[in-house]
């Protein structure tokens, strides 16, 4: 099995966690917060994609989905445009309301896909190079790759978490 292929089968498990943390929720379930200070299935999926989208697009060469195939104006979210989630406060999260699971699962889907064709086309060298200096050690495709992962996994699993609250509060 080739790193790519690794690759190909975790962002899938992440796939997997997020339509399981959605699907059948209602916009009550999804928007709610267990306190005023904690985050929502909505925000947490939402977060999760928005760094995968944006993390892929800047390694990659890409644009990112959330723009190109209109995700921002379909959220209609009072965020600027480039706006992941990164260090949300209260108030920040609690902007983040979706309509319907749909939304969410649809975003997700279309970075996945991206995310996919741009895994499918990594050769050995490619998780090689430096996609971030900023860092000491300057950050590698690979790492990359493997931070956004376990990342998304983290917060797919804060969301199933807080759906199995509301879910059991009822």
């Amino acid at each position: 099995m080739h790193a790519k292929d690794i690759l190909i089968d975790g962002y899938g498990r992440i796939r997997e966690e997020v339509h399981a943390a959605v699907e059948g929720l209602d916009p009550d379930d999804l928007n709610a917060r267990p306190t005023a200070e904690t985050n929502s299935v909505a925000w947490l999926v939402w977060h999760l994609t928005r760094v995968q989208d944006d993390h892929f697009a800047d390694a990659f060469g890409l644009e990112q989905v959330w723009l190109s195939q209109d995700w921002e104006k379909r959220f209609g979210l009072n965020l600027p445009r480039h706006d992941t989630g990164y260090g949300h406060n209260a108030a920040e999260v609690a902007e983040v309301r979706v309509a319907e699971a749909g939304l969410l699962t649809g975003y997700y889907d279309a970075v996945h896909a991206q995310s996919l064709r741009a895994l499918r086309g990594l050769t050995p060298a490619d998780l090689e190079r430096v996609v971030d200096e900023r860092w000491d050690p300057p950050v590698t495709l690979g790492v990359r790759l493997v931070s956004v992962l376990s990342d998304d996994l983290q917060h797919a699993g804060q969301a199933a978490y807080v759906r199995g609250l509301l879910q059991s509060a009822e």
